[in-house]
C-alpha cells in the first residue's frame, strides 16, 4: 500500500495539475451524453493533451540531445518526421472538416426542403375556397405527401373558431391566435414538428404539421447517415438544502419518454472509413409563444462516414459553428509553416555542429596515429560533443604515460601470478592418515595471494600436528609473512622428527611442546619482520593413543568443539605472534571423544558483512554447523563457504576464508 501511494505521489508530481485535468476531461468525454457537452470535453482534452506533449518533449530534450546518437535522432526528427506528422495532421483535420460540413449541410438542406413542402401545401390550401379544402387535402396527401411524411396533420380554424382537422379523428389543439405566416421547426413542449402556418383573407388560418421523430429524421437521407434533432431547453431546478433555484441548460430529445430504437450506420468500407459526427444550430419556434421569428434553438446532428458523404454534394452553407472551421484550418496552416521553418533551422544548426565536431575528431585521430600526442582539437559548447573533445585532448596527453603504466602493471601481474603459484606449493599436499582422527582444510584467498595459513603433518609416534594462522593485512606483504610463518612451523616439525629418539617407548611423551614451538615462532617472526607485522596463530598436537589434543592459541579466534548438541570454545593461551618478543604462551589440553568435531577458522568466515553492514557472526556459524553436523566434512566446509557468500551477496570475497576441521572417529 505504501509503495502504491509513493507511486501515485510520483505520478502526480510529474503530471501536475494539467495532467490531472487531462485525465478528468478524458473520463468526462466518455461519460458525457452526445452533444455540446461531449464536444466541449473533447476540445478540452485535446488542448490539455497538446500541453502535456509539449511538456514531455521539453523534458525529454534536456537529456536526449546531450548524447551524440540522440542528437542525430532529434536532428532528423525535426528535418523529416515533424513535417510529415504536421502534413498528415493537417490533411486529417481538413478531411474531417470538409466531410462533416458537407454532411451537416446535406442534412439541413433536406430538412429545409421537407419544411418547404409543408409550406407549399399550406400556401395551396390558403387560396382555395373553404368548401374545397377537405377534398384537396385528401388528394394532395395521397399524391404528394403520403410517402414523405408520417403523422401529417392539417388544422383549419375559421374566423368563428371552429376547427376542422385532417385526419378527421385528429385530437390536437390548434396553435394560439397571434401567429402570422411562418414555417420551419416548432417545439410543442412535448416534441418537435416541421410546420407551416398561413392566415387567409377570410379570417381563418391553416396549420400543417409533421412530427420530426427520430425514425423520420433518420430516413431523411438514409444514404448519407443518421440525422437527429435535439431540443435545447432552459430548465429551473430546486436546491433542497439551500432553498434556492438555479438554472441550467439541459438537452432533451423528442420522444424521450418512449423506447428509442437503436440506429446504426452501415458497415465501414475500409479501416479509414471512420465515423464522422457534427452539429448545427437550427432555429425553433415555440408553439405557445407566437412570434414572427424563431425564439429558441435545436441541435441538428449527423452521424455518417466518408464513404457515405461522397455520394452527394450540395452547396456549402455555414452558421456560427461552421465559421470556426476555416479559422482552424488557416491557423493550422500558418502554424505548420512556422514549425516547418523552425524545424529546418534547428536541423541545419545541429547538423553543422555535429559534422564540425566529427571532422575535428577525425583530424585529431589522424595526428595521434602519426605519433603527434601534442595535438589538441578546439572545444566549443557544454554538451557531449564538447566533453568528447575535452576527453580526446586529455587522452592524447596521458596515452604515453598509460602505455608505460600498462607495461609495468603487466610485469607486476606476472610476478603476482608466480607468487600465487609459489604460495600454492606451501600448503600441504596430503592429509595425515589415521584411523581415529581425520583432517579437512580449505583456503580461499580474497586476492591472488592469501595471508591465511594452514598446515598439518604426521609426527613421530603417529602424532598429528596441525596449525592455522591469519596474518594481518592482505596482498603480497601478508603472503610473505605467511611463508615465513609456515617456514618456522615446518622447521620445528622437522627438528622434532630428526630428534625423535627422545620420545621412545622407554621415554614416552609428545615429540614436541606446542607452547614452546609457538614461543620460538614468535621470536623468529619478531626478528625477521617489521614491528607492525604480526599474525594470530593456533597450533595443535593430537595423540592418537590417548585421543588427547594439546594446543596453544596465540590470539586466534577460539576454535569450536562440537560434542553432540553442545558447543565449546577452546581457550586462548597468549597474544599474537610477531608483535612482542617477551610474549609468554601457555598450553591447553582437550580430551576428544568419538564424534567430536573441532572447527578452526579465520575472521574471513565470521566478519563478512551483508548489504546492511551486519556481520555474519560466530552464532550463525555455530547454527550452520549444527544443522550440517551429520554430513561429511567436505559437505560442511562447502555449506559454510556457500552460506557466507550468499550472506555478502557478492561473488568477491571481503577477506581470506580459511577453514580447518578435525574430527575424532
Amino acid at each position: 500500500m505504501d509503495e502504491f501511494k509513493a507511486w501515485l505521489r510520483k505520478l502526480y508530481s510529474w503530471l501536475g495539475r494539467v495532467g490531472v485535468a487531462f485525465f478528468v476531461a478524458l473520463a468526462a468525454t466518455q461519460l458525457a451524453p452526445p452533444g455540446l457537452w461531449r464536444l466541449g470535453f473533447q476540445i478540452a482534452a485535446s488542448v490539455l493533451a497538446l500541453w502535456l506533449l509539449i511538456r514531455l518533449m521539453r523534458w525529454g530534450a534536456r537529456g536526449a540531445i546531450w548524447r551524440l546518437r540522440n542528437r542525430l535522432l532529434v536532428t532528423y526528427t525535426f528535418i523529416a518526421v515533424v513535417p510529415l506528422l504536421l502534413v498528415l495532421t493537417l490533411v486529417a483535420l481538413s478531411a474531417y472538416a470538409i466531410l462533416s460540413q458537407v454532411a451537416i449541410h446535406l442534412a439541413a438542406s433536406e430538412l429545409d426542403r421537407r419544411v418547404e413542402l409543408l409550406t407549399s401545401m399550406a400556401e395551396t390550401l390558403r387560396f382555395m375556397e373553404p368548401a374545397k379544402r377537405q377534398a384537396s387535402v385528401e388528394r394532395m396527401f395521397d399524391l404528394y405527401y403520403k410517402e414523405r411524411f408520417q403523422g401529417l396533420a392539417v388544422i383549419v380554424r375559421d374566423k368563428d373558431g371552429a376547427v376542422v382537422t385532417y385526419p378527421k379523428d385528429l385530437s390536437v389543439e390548434p396553435p394560439p391566435p397571434g401567429w402570422g405566416d411562418v414555417s420551419g421547426v416548432v417545439d410543442s413542449g412535448e416534441r418537435l414538428y416541421g410546420w407551416a402556418h398561413r392566415a387567409t383573407t377570410d379570417g381563418s388560418d391553416i396549420t400543417v404539421t409533421a412530427p420530426l421523430s427520430r425514425e423520420y429524421l433518420a430516413g431523411l437521407l438514409p444514404e448519407l447517415g443518421i440525422v437527429d434533432l435535439s431540443r435545447l431547453v432552459e430548465e429551473t431546478t430546486e436546491t433542497p438544502k439551500m432553498g434556492t433555484r438555479s438554472k441550467g441548460r439541459q438537452l432533451f430529445r423528442d420522444d424521450r419518454s418512449n423506447a428509442r430504437p437503436a440506429l446504426t450506420l452501415r458497415p465501414p468500407m475500409n479501416r479509414f472509413d471512420l465515423d464522422l459526427q457534427w452539429y448545427r444550430l437550427t432555429p425553433v419556434y415555440l408553439w405557445d409563444k407566437p412570434s414572427s421569428a424563431p425564439t429558441a434553438n435545436a441541435l441538428l446532428q449527423i452521424d455518417t462516414r466518408p464513404s457515405m458523404v461522397y455520394d452527394v454534394l450540395f452547396t456549402l452553407k455555414s452558421d456560427e459553428l461552421q465559421t470556426l472551421m476555416p479559422i482552424i484550418l488557416l491557423s493550422s496552416a500558418v502554424a505548420f509553416l512556422i514549425v516547418q521553418m523552425i524545424a529546418l533551422l534547428i536541423g541545419i544548426s545541429m547538423t553543422r555542429t555535429i559534422t564540425g565536431a566529427v571532422h575535428d575528431l577525425y583530424e585529431g585521430t589522424q595526428r595521434v596515429t602519426a605519433g603527434d600526442f601534442k595535438h589538441r582539437i578546439p572545444v566549443h559548447g557544454e554538451d557531449q560533443l564538447a566533453e568528447l573533445g575535452k576527453s580526446f585532448n586529455t587522452m592524447t596527453g596521458n596515452v604515453q604515460h598509460l602505455l608505460e603504466v600498462a607495461k609495468e602493471k603487466e610485469r607486476l601481474q606476472g610476478e603476482i601470478e608466480i607468487a600465487r603459484e609459489v604460495q600454492a606449493q606451501l600448503y600441504p599436499k596430503s592429509v595425515p592418515s589415521s584411523d581415529c582422527f581425520r583432517l579437512n582444510a580449505l583456503c580461499q584467498p580474497a586476492r591472488m595471494v592469501s595471508g591465511d595459513y594452514f598446515d598439518y603433518d604426521t609426527l613421530p609416534r603417529k602424532y598429528i600436528g596441525f596449525a592455522l594462522g591469519d596474518v594481518a593485512g592482505k596482498g603480497i606483504s601478508a603472503a610473505l609473512l605467511m611463508a615465513s610463518l609456515q617456514s618456522s612451523v615446518r622447521s620445528q616439525w622437522t627438528y622434532a622428527t630428526e630428534n625423535a629418539n627422545f620420545a621412545t617407548e622407554d621415554t614416552p611423551g609428545a615429540p614436541l611442546s606446542v607452547s614452546r614451538v609457538v614461543s620460538q615462532v614468535n621470536q623468529q617472526l619478531y626478528k625477521g619482520t617489521s614491528p607492525e607485522k604480526y599474525a594470530t596463530f593456533f597450533l595443535g598436537l593430537y595423540d592418537p593413543a590417548t585421543s588427547m589434543l594439546s594446543y596453544t592459541n596465540a590470539g586466534h579466534l577460539p576454535p569450536l568443539l562440537f560434542r553432540g548438541d553442545k558447543v565449546e570454545r577452546l581457550k586462548i593461551d597468549g597474544t599474537v605472534v610477531g608483535a612482542f618478543p617477551f610474549a609468554d604462551y601457555g598450553e591447553s589440553q582437550q580430551k576428544l571423544l568419538p564424534g567430536d568435531l573441532v572447527v578452526c577458522y579465520t575472521d574471513g568466515i565470521t566478519e563478512p558483512e551483508n548489504a546492511y553492514g551486519e556481520m555474519f557472526g560466530e552464532d550463525r556459524l555455530i547454527e550452520l554447523i549444527q544443522r550440517n553436523l551429520h554430513k561429511s566434512d567436505d559437505a560442511i566446509v562447502q555449506a559454510i563457504v556457500d552460506t557466507v557468500l550468499d550472506w555478502t551477496g557478492s561473488p568477491e570475497l571481503q577477506d581470506d576464508m580459511t577453514l580447518l576441521l578435525a574430527r575424532q572417529m
